[in-house]
């Protein structure tokens, strides 16, 4: 394999991973918010965040796998298991590895969601909130394209797509069915004639 193609790939890779992941982010907002209309119910919201995530994935391993191989770089697989641990870019590869693991553990945790309970995987499932911005500042930090229009606009689409949800989500207020579960309990204990 040509090592440009493999640049091209994980550039590529690269790009499309941060483009599905802030999509993820978005619809996993807008799941929990339990947003739907009558065109778009909130079982196609959920399935759709959850193959996204399955996709974003698949081009978030490409990216690593053609990062890794490219000759230019050397990185070894260490590099995409131990953070800071490449003489190349290593702090920003370094959070790139950080964001990688982070997705990981939302991944096995999603898997095994029944063993470990809702309230463990909604814990776990909050560190996309920490995954993304540091991917996006990975690639920021990582890419050779940062500097150019096309990388710059889709950086502001993600970044502004996330942040308009976020937004919303604040404005909003909490949707947690745990939450207000929570609030009913404590306030029934409150209610509880002293015995």
């Amino acid at each position: 394999m040509s090592t440009t193609l493999l640049w091209y790939t994980t550039r590529g890779a690269g790009a499309v991973s941060m483009v599905l992941l802030s999509g993820v982010v978005v619809l996993g907002i807008l799941s929990a918010l339990r947003v739907q209309t009558a065109g778009w119910p909130r079982f196609l919201t959920t399935g759709l965040h959850r193959n996204l995530a399955l996709m974003t994935l698949v081009f978030l391993a490409l990216h690593i796998v053609t990062a890794v191989i490219d000759p230019f770089t050397h990185l070894g697989w260490l590099t995409a298991v131990v953070p800071f641990s490449s003489y190349y870019r290593t702090i920003w590869l370094g959070l790139g590895t950080i964001a990688f693991e982070l997705l990981l553990a939302i991944v096995v945790t999603s898997l095994i969601r029944g063993f470990i309970g809702h309230v463990a995987w909604r814990l776990v499932h909050w560190l996309a909130y920490a995954s993304w911005p540091i991917a996006i500042i990975h690639g920021i930090g990582t890419g050779t394209d940062t500097q150019s229009a096309w990388s710059i606009v889709l950086t502001i689409a993600c970044v502004g797509s996330v942040a308009a949800a976020v937004g919303y989500r604040v404005l909003r207020g909490s949707s947690d069915p745990l939450a207000s579960a929570r609030s009913e309990f404590r306030a029934g204990i409150a209610r509880r004639p002293e015995q």
